[in-house]
């Protein structure tokens, strides 16, 4: 299976000074874990996560001040459509992340997750699975 099957087309890009509030609310109403940051003065695109959000929180910045600029990784592997699942869940593993923006000759076309590939190669879900107490 390749990526194109199992990305979400859904592509939120955001600008770097957007707030992580802002981030944060844009990120919720689409149920997405991470955004792609475009900036147009370096021509260039970044990632911002939940995670990355949640971390800023944790630590006492504030949502409502802190820029995604500043909590933008900007150092990203991207995916091509034709990569296999077993290259985005190698990247992903070795660069210790969990997101992947997919590019073309256009752009971003899509974002895959980790919780992406889990669900093209778990089993069909046939009954709920129980647990031991």
């Amino acid at each position: 299976m390749l990526v194109r099957d199992a990305m979400s087309t859904m592509v939120l890009t955001i600008g770097p000074t957007h707030t992580l509030r802002q981030a944060a609310r844009l990120m919720s109403a689409r149920r997405i874990g991470a955004a792609v940051v475009h900036d147009p003065d370096t021509c260039g695109l970044g990632i911002i996560t939940e995670r990355d959000i949640l971390n800023a929180v944790g630590s006492g910045q504030d949502p409502d001040v802190e820029t995604a600029s500043t909590h933008t990784t900007t150092d990203v592997v991207f995916a091509a459509p034709t990569w296999t699942l077993e290259e985005a869940a190698e990247a992903m593993t070795h660069g210790g992340f969990r997101h992947l923006i997919v590019l073309d000759a256009d752009g971003p076309v899509g974002v895959v997750s980790v919780r992406d590939i889990i669900r093209c190669w778990a089993p069909a879900r046939r009954h709920p699975v129980e647990l031991a107490v």
